[in-house]
């Protein structure tokens, strides 16, 4: 990792905002591409996140996780915006509209799977693959209990195992 050069006027805090977003932007993201399975969508929640991490930066720095804090403030503002826009006419072709760019991050294929998985599974699945966290942390910022979070994560992985393992391969 490299360190950070000190710029004139900054202070303590704000260097150590800039390490953390120097350090954990990519893996925040890849998790929450991985939950939302849209690179531009996760993109534009990543920066929404990381602007109220940096306006609450002394409560959240002081977090267990605060890259936990990031991507379940990503999701939330994805599930906020998802609420405004189910209100809102469409008045172009739904049809018309361009697939989103594969991620350079993660797999186009691992990705299409993930996106058929039920919205919380794929949320434990970024949680516990994407940032590594263990499950009690993951517990807490989804707000469920351990055992439900190693119960989804279960089925995601069985799902996915199932759609990666050919079946002969099973069988053997």
């Amino acid at each position: 990792m490299r360190r950070l050069r000190r710029l004139p006027g900054m202070g303590p805090e704000q260097a150590e905002f800039v390490e953390f977003y120097q350090t954990h932007r990519a893996n925040c993201l890849r998790a929450v591409v991985a939950a939302t399975a849209n690179r531009g969508l996760a993109e534009d929640l990543v920066a929404e996140a990381f602007t109220r991490a940096w306006m609450s930066w002394r409560k959240v720095s002081q977090y267990r996780a605060p890259q936990a804090w990031v991507v379940r403030t990503a999701l939330n503002a994805g599930v906020s915006a998802w609420r405004r826009r189910r209100r809102e006419v469409e008045l172009t072709d739904p049809d018309a509209r361009a697939l989103p760019e594969p991620d350079p991050g993660v797999d186009a294929a691992l990705l299409a799977m993930l996106r058929r998985l039920p919205v919380r599974q794929r949320e434990v699945v970024a949680l516990r693959v994407f940032l590594d966290l263990d499950t009690e942390t993951t517990a807490r910022v989804l707000e469920i209990a351990p055992g439900t979070v190693t119960a989804h994560l279960s089925r995601a992985v069985a799902t996915l195992r199932g759609q990666l393992v050919p079946q002969q391969e099973v069988q053997q």
